[in-house]
Formats: structure tokens, sequence, C-alpha cells
């Protein structure tokens, strides 16, 4: 068994070269840190998908496509006159306003709905707010529909076939997700 005798120097000489492993490691576990923070905060601030803080939705009113015309993508195609385009921005915004109560409505019916995993579960409840969804949504389909009638009336024979053909390019909607 060996024995080892460190003088002064050696023990100052080792220590300083731990202290430095020391400042090494707090160092990088700092900026390790630091980096973890910035991910967070810069995840955090994308914000989850769809709604936007302000209540709009992304692509939506003011959004980076601007305002919306009634006719989505599919009329920028169409080389609307300034009439046209704002009689389909009155349309759209009656539209907005005959229907806001309807939102309102399915907004209250989904925060009401009770807990799924709560525990216990009333069917006739489920199937009550389901139906009374399912009325609104009925609604809303219909008004939509009167709605794209009105902005068909508005445009000249070439921009109707032309919206024609995009949509049937497009093909009809897929119908939407189960909730």
């Amino acid at each position: 068994m060996r024995c080892y005798v460190l003088n002064n120097t050696e023990l100052k000489g080792e220590t300083k070269m731990m202290m430095t492993k020391w400042r090494k490691t707090s160092i990088v576990l700092a900026v390790a840190g630091a980096l973890m923070v910035m991910v967070a905060m810069v995840a955090y601030s994308q914000g989850p998908p769809g709604r936007q803080r302000d209540g709009g939705f992304r692509g939506g009113p003011g959004g980076p496509d601007g305002p919306r015309d009634g006719l989505g993508p599919l009329g920028r195609d169409l080389n609307l006159t300034d009439e046209q385009k704002a009689q389909i921005k009155k349309i759209s915004e009656s539209f907005a306003e005959s229907t806001r109560s309807l939102h309102e409505q399915l907004r209250t019916l989904h925060e009401s709905e009770p807990d799924p995993f709560s525990g216990t579960f009333d069917e006739a409840a489920a199937r009550a707010a389901a139906e009374a969804r399912a009325k609104i949504e009925v609604e809303l389909s219909v008004s939509r529909a009167k709605m794209m009638s009105q902005i068909a009336a508005v445009l000249t024979s070439d921009q109707k076939a032309k919206l024609a053909a995009r949509r049937q390019q497009f093909g009809p909607k897929p119908p939407p997700p189960a909730q």
C-alpha cells in the first residue's frame, strides 16, 4: 500500500484544478438551463393551434390573408371589382351578425357540457346536448347556403363559371372531424 504525501503546493494545484472543473461544469449547466428556458418561452409564445388568444382564428378576419370576403381562397382568382368586393363584404358582415347568437349558443352549450371523465355518464343529458348542437349547426348551414346564394347573385357569369371550375377542382369538402 502506497501512501502519498502532498505538500502545500501540490494541494493548491489540485484544489485549483478542481475549482476550474467545477466552474466549467457550472457554466455548462447554466448555459443549458438558459437554453431550456428560452426554448420553453418560444414554445409557449406560439400558443395552441386554431384559436388565438384574442378569440379569433388564424387566417380569419385581420389574419395573414386579410379580412374574409365570403369566398375564401377561391375568391382571389375571380378578379372582383371594387363594387363586388363591397357588396360581398356587406353580405358577409350581415351573415356574421345574423349568426352571432347561434355561435354564442354553441359556445355556451360546449362550455356547459359535463366533463366526460367525471365518473358518471348521463346518456340523456349527452343526447340532449348533441341534439341541441345539431339543431344550431343545421341553422348555421342553412344560413351559410343563403349567404353563398346572395354572393352568387353578385358574380358575373364568367366569375361563376370560374368559381364552379375551381370548386370542382378541389372537390367536395370532407365532413368535419368527429368531436
